[in-house]
C-alpha cells in the first residue's frame, strides 16, 4: 500500500518503501553532473522510472516546460509512478508507459521485490543480488546519513554480528513475486511519437541496460544527445556499453560509482554527444578525458 513521504525540498511523493526514497534521491542528485545539462523545453526519457523520483526532480528543475516519457513495466510500481507524476507534475507534458524497453518487443517474467522495489529485475540472481546488497550496506550505505536508522545502527555492532543480522534481514527482504511484464524497443517509441530529439536518456533497469541500448536503431542514435545509465559490470558489460556509446557518437564519457554502491560492480556512465565548432571540427573536452581515465582505472 503506497504511503506518502516528504522530500528535502518539501515535495510530497508516494512510495512503496520509505527506506528507498532518500537513497534513490542521493543517487539522482549525481545524475545531473559530469556535464549533463537539463534545460526548459527538453525531452527526457526515464527508463526504469520506478516511482518517478528522477522525473519529479527533472520537472522541479525545469518547472512545467519539460517533456517526460517515463517507463515502468511492473504494475504495482507503475501505479505509484502515475500517481506521483499526476500529483507533482500536473502541468508537465508527461507520458507514462506501463511497459519497459528492451532489444525487441516481447513479454518477459520479472522478479518483483515488494520490500525492495528498486531491485526488481528481469534478470534475478538470488545469491549475487543478496551479496551485492549485503556488501553495499556494510561498505557504504550504513555510513550514510540518508540510510534508515536501523541500518545506520549496524555500524556499532561487531562486524560478524552485523553481517549475520543483515544476511537474515535481506533474505526476507529479497523474496520475489514473479510477474509478467511487457517490453518494447526505444526506437518503436521514437517512431510512434514522431520524436526527433531526446535530450537526456536515463536508464536504470537492473542488469537490462544493454538490452535497452540494443533496441535503438542506427538512424535513431543521432537523436540522443545525453545518456545517464547504471551498468552492472558482469562479463565485461561496462566496456561493451562504452564501446556502443562511442561508436554511436556519444564520445564524452565519464564513469563513476553511485555513492550507495562504492566498491561494487555497478557504475554510472555519463555520455554526451560531442559538440562541434562552426568549422565542423570535433571538440575534445575535459569530460571525455575524465571518462577515459575512469575507464582505465577499472579496466
Amino acid at each position: 500500500m503506497p504511503v506518502d513521504i516528504s522530500l528535502p525540498n518539501g515535495t510530497v511523493v508516494s512510495c512503496l518503501q520509505k527506506h528507498e526514497v532518500p537513497l534513490v534521491q542521493l543517487e539522482i542528485e549525481t545524475y545531473f553532473s559530469n556535464g549533463i545539462q537539463l534545460n526548459a523545453g527538453d525531452t527526457v526519457f526515464d527508463v526504469g522510472a520506478n516511482i518517478g523520483l528522477f522525473s519529479v526532480d527533472a520537472y522541479r528543475r525545469c518547472g512545467s516546460d519539460l517533456n517526460v516519457y517515463a517507463f515502468e513495466p511492473v504494475t504495482p510500481i507503475y501505479n505509484v509512478l502515475r500517481q506521483n507524476l499526476e500529483r507533482c507534475a500536473p502541468k508537465v507534458r508527461a507520458k507514462i508507459f506501463a511497459f519497459g524497453l528492451a532489444d525487441i518487443s516481447k513479454s518477459m517474467p520479472f522478479a518483483y521485490y515488494p520490500r525492495a522495489t528498486v531491485m526488481s529485475t528481469a534478470y534475478p540472481n538470488d545469491e549475487d543480488d543478496l551479496s551485492l546488497v549485503k556488501d553495499a550496506v556494510l561498505n557504504s550505505i550504513m555510513h550514510l546519513a540518508q540510510a534508515p536508522l536501523a541500518v545506520r545502527c549496524l555500524r556499532w555492532l561487531p562486524k560478524r554480528l552485523s553481517a549475520t543480522i543483515l544476511n537474515y534481514a535481506l533474505k526476507r527482504t529479497l523474496q520475489a513475486e514473479i510477474v509478467t511484464c511487457q517490453l518494447r524497443t526505444l526506437s518503436q517509441v521514437i517512431k510512434d511519437h514522431g520524436l526527433d530529439q531526446i535530450d537526456i536518456l536515463k536508464i536504470d533497469v537492473e542488469k537490462a541496460e544493454l538490452d535497452v541500448l540494443l533496441g535503438i536503431d542506427e538512424l535513431d542514435w543521432p537523436k540522443i544527445k545525453q545518456i545517464v545509465l547504471d551498468v552492472h559490470d558482469d562479463d565485461g558489460r561496462l566496456n561493451t556499453v562504452i564501446e556502443i556509446l562511442r561508436k554511436n557518437g556519444l564520445a564524452e564519457i565519464t564513469v563513476e560509482q553511485p555513492p550507495t554502491l562504492k566498491n561494487s560492480n555497478i557504475y554510472t556512465v555519463f555520455a554526451i554527444r560531442k559538440a562541434r565548432t562552426e568549422s565542423g571540427r570535433t571538440l575534445t573536452t575535459s569530460a571525455e578525458v575524465s571518462g577515459e581515465c575512469a575507464l582505465a582505472k577499472i579496466a
